[in-house]
């Protein structure tokens, strides 16, 4: 079935194939390495459109304060953002839950939550739950207070939270 001139050739085709595909590899990185192959080095292998436009012109973003924005708050969409809230914490009176109520939160004193027992890092925040110690806390828990056993990354923009500080004061007081 199989004589030695059968395997000669099997044994021979392979190599030559082997052959082929390393000689078709170096000219292929001959042909479209950087320098060509040459030694010379290219500068980039991309051009730049030109727009003409020289310099970076950067916007100038109006920071607005936060007393602006949360006079400016609404509390209706304040509640449509206390939703991320809602696993934790609850707007009845004296209700905890995975975090200490939210009623009359607005001015009351820090670690004020009655039957909640608190992790001792918020004395970092202030004294009161003032709108602006509270949008520094929503915006970032774990960086206002570090040590806090509040889990929750906080909330980025800036109109949320004063919505959601806006709509916390409604409740109660």
């Amino acid at each position: 079935m199989f004589d030695t001139m059968t395997v000669t050739k099997i044994i021979g085709g392979l190599c030559g194939s082997l052959l082929v595909y390393l000689l078709g590899g170096w000219v292929a990185t001959t042909l479209y390495s950087s320098g060509g192959g040459h030694g010379e080095a290219h500068a980039s292998a991309a051009y730049v459109i030109e727009t003409g436009d020289s310099g970076h012109a950067e916007e100038e973003v109006e920071e607005v304060s936060f007393a602006e924005l949360y006079a400016a708050a609404d509390a209706e969409k304040g509640a449509k953002v206390f939703k991320k809230c809602k696993a934790c914490h609850k707007v009845e009176d004296g209700a905890n839950g995975t975090g200490p109520y939210l009623y009359n939160i607005v001015d009351r004193a820090i670690g004020g939550a009655d039957g909640f027992r608190y992790s001792g890092a918020l004395n970092q925040v202030g004294d009161a739950w003032t709108p602006e110690n509270l949008n520094t806390f929503i915006e970032s828990p774990k960086g206002s207070a570090p040590g806090t056993t509040m889990s929750f990354k906080g909330i980025s923009k800036p109109e949320d939270r004063a919505n959601l500080i806006a709509y916390l004061a409604t409740l109660g007081g």
